[in-house]
């Protein structure tokens, strides 16, 4: 039996490499959320409450469908994270103007606000990285993460950068 570690995978890398690329990922998010975690923690919110701010702030009037699409969680989580953000003024929600069954999602001015703050410190971070690397890395960076997405998620994730070019 050949050592894993010899045995190159389809693409370049050996086992040792792809293994440290994984535990790179954890390390990285664990470092890149901490921040944001201690500051929504003051708020009583976590993650899941973030990533719904973020992407209603990212496009108002965002229907509660393209929400779940994006967050690819299911509608019980979704209404418990909605509540507590509507329930604490961050969000507003109201029916759709030509579909009166969609609900309409946007940020208020603490939510905007917030949404702003949990921004300041991941943007700073990655500025600093990003600065570290240059250009030629942001740019595989990127392609390496658009790897990581599932093909189904990823036909969401480029509408929403297509309606979402004010960049914020």
């Amino acid at each position: 039996m050949a050592d894993a570690n010899s045995v190159a995978s389809p693409l370049f890398l050996r086992e040792a490499e792809l293994r440290r690329g994984v535990e790179l990922l954890y390390f990285a998010y664990r470092d890149f959320t901490k921040g944001p975690d201690k500051l929504l923690e003051q708020y009583g919110f976590g993650r899941a409450h973030h990533r719904a701010l973020y992407f209603i702030a990212r496009r108002p009037g965002l229907t509660v469908s393209d929400l779940l699409k994006l967050l690819s969680i299911t509608k019980q989580s979704l209404s418990r994270v909605l509540n507590d953000l509507q329930a604490k003024g961050y969000v507003t929600s109201e029916v759709g103007r030509e579909d009166k069954r969609q609900r309409l999602l946007s940020v208020t001015e603490a939510g905007a606000a917030l949404e702003r703050e949990v921004f300041e410190i991941q943007r700073e971070r990655m500025i600093q990285a990003y600065g570290q690397a240059g250009q030629q890395a942001v740019t595989g960076f990127w392609a390496v993460l658009l790897g990581l997405i599932d093909q189904d998620q990823q036909a969401a994730l480029d509408q929403f950068i297509r309606e979402n070019t004010s960049g914020r």
